[in-house]
């Protein structure tokens, strides 16, 4: 299975974006969807998951009410739609896919090459 993140960009301060993950291969029920974030200097992050089979959606705080996680199981895609972006959401994004729910990098063995998302004040 590959992962292909894209719908990453420049924009302002209070704009929004959807990203989206497309797998190559089949998603199973029972896989967990994750997006992460790396900011320059920075650790890469646990932004939303979403355990595929049931939908339950998992996010970290200083996303909670700005962003959403969802998929289309029968595209096999992943999305992310994010809101009310501020600069401090500038990082590369990657899709992930781990077997169960997981927030740390190293629970994730299939990832995506990443999409840029800037935004200016």
């Amino acid at each position: 299975v590959q992962l292909q993140a894209s719908g990453g960009g420049l924009v302002q301060a209070g704009d929004s974006l959807r990203l989206s993950c497309a797998a190559s291969g089949r998603i199973f029920s029972s896989h967990f969807m994750g997006w992460f974030r790396q900011a320059p200097g920075k650790e890469r992050e646990f932004v939303a998951g979403i355990r595929w089979g049931v939908g339950n959606t998992y996010y970290t705080n200083s996303v909670k009410g700005r962003f959403t996680v969802s998929r289309s199981s029968a595209e096999n895609t992943l999305y992310l739609q994010m809101n009310s972006l501020k600069p401090e959401d500038t990082a590369i994004y990657y899709c992930a896919r781990a077997n169960g729910y997981e927030t740390t990098p190293k629970g994730y063995y299939i990832w995506g090459q990443g999409t840029q998302v800037t935004v200016s004040s």
